[in-house]
């Protein structure tokens, strides 16, 4: 794939900036008392620009969650026939959870840079999630969201191999795996790096609690 062009780079650039500049302004003055105007002037940009980029203050601080959640969906609706559920939810976190230094990211600009951006911003954004409330209710709504597509994908997927009950079951182990193990690191103030880590841990050590659920190893 080649690398986006002149037009897509301002663009990522610009959000990115929107970005880096919220979450810097929501550590400096509180989430609450920083206005989408504030985030625009220190951005440089107008507030019609920052609205055709996120919708709200919120969206600043979930600004990967779409994409993310976009590629598990894809690999997970790629099911190879007769793939177990342990090996397509192993290959799902090692493309969410690896970071910015895997092989399809170097094919991806925005993947890359974006993954890259989550990581810098990580600390800062795990203690604005856990501080403000507002946050932690967009956070919950997101990861519920999530959740139930990836629930949905999974069946489909599985269509007469699996239940919605197993369904919700897999997926509610592999991701609350890889969340719980993630906070296990952020209690300890350990770096982004062990947290992405931790997080893919995890989840592949759930995946392999699910034994040979769908695909051809199943009775």
């Amino acid at each position: 794939m080649n690398g986006p062009g002149l037009r897509e780079r301002k663009k990522l650039r610009t959000r990115h900036t929107l970005v880096e500049t919220a979450v810097r302004l929501f550590e400096r003055k509180g989430f609450e008392e920083t206005t989408v105007a504030e985030i625009a002037a220190a951005a440089e940009v107008s507030t019609r620009t920052f609205f055709s980029y996120f919708a709200s203050k919120e969206d600043v601080i979930f600004f990967d969650t779409r994409a993310r959640s976009d590629r598990a969906l894809a690999i997970i609706a790629d099911r190879a026939p007769g793939e177990p559920v342990v090996d397509l939810l192993r290959r799902v976190a090692e493309a969410i959870f690896r970071g910015p230094r895997g092989p399809q990211d170097e094919e991806d600009n925005d993947a890359l840079e974006d993954a890259r951006l989550a990581m810098r911003l990580l600390p800062a954004r795990n203690r604005l999630i856990m501080s403000v409330p507002a946050l932690q209710a967009r956070a919950l709504h997101l990861l519920f969201d999530v959740q139930m597509e990836l629930v949905e994908a999974v069946e489909r997927a599985y269509e007469g191999e699996l239940d919605h009950v197993e369904a919700a079951a897999a997926v509610g182990a592999f991701v609350g795996a890889a969340k719980v193990a993630a906070m296990a690191c952020r209690r300890r103030d350990e770096s982004a790096e062990a947290m992405w880590a931790a997080a893919l841990r995890g989840a592949e050590i759930a995946a392999l609690g699910l034994g040979s659920l769908g695909g051809a190893g199943r009775a």
